[in-house]
């Protein structure tokens, strides 16, 4: 009987564990998508956010509009593998990652080991270039119109 209620005790444990990690991610992630981005092309105070809503906007007058919706799902469903990767190759770059990952100039330079606090604000950086790779970069397949910043 001892045995499961400290089972249940550890399993409740984690459970609030991972709840409270999840919470300070989505802070996190607000927080920082309020901060200006520090991708060198985008607007002087343009904020994560406010690219965002952008790139929406001008996903809707891409003819056909599939292709601008279709980077959009491409950025939801890999920006977030892509960013973990990248940040992971950037950090440790004689790692198992970095022999299996090809070159790509959105993996972070001059952060190889880092300290563990400063991991955080390095994959926020690869999450902006990502997407500013992906939805504003000129040369893509989807031709989105130059990126603005609306006041």
């Amino acid at each position: 009987m001892a045995i499961l209620k400290m089972m249940l005790w550890f399993f409740k444990a984690i459970r609030t564990m991972v709840i409270v990690v999840v919470i300070f991610v989505i802070l996190y992630i607000s927080y920082r998508g309020c901060q200006p981005m520090s991708v060198s092309q985008a607007p002087k105070g343009m904020t994560y956010w406010q690219y965002m809503a952008d790139r929406l906007d001008a996903a809707k007058t891409i003819k056909p509009s599939r292709c601008g919706w279709g980077m959009l799902l491409s950025l939801a469903m890999l920006g977030p593998v892509y960013s973990v990767v990248y940040t992971s190759v950037g950090v440790d770059p004689e790692g198992f990652l970095a022999k299996v990952t090809a070159p790509d100039p959105d993996i972070p330079k001059d952060v190889a080991h880092a300290a563990w606090y400063k991991i955080p604000d390095i994959w926020w950086k690869v999450v902006e270039r990502l997407s500013w790779t992906m939805l504003a970069r000129p040369g893509i397949a989807c031709q989105f119109r130059p990126v603005k910043l609306i006041e």
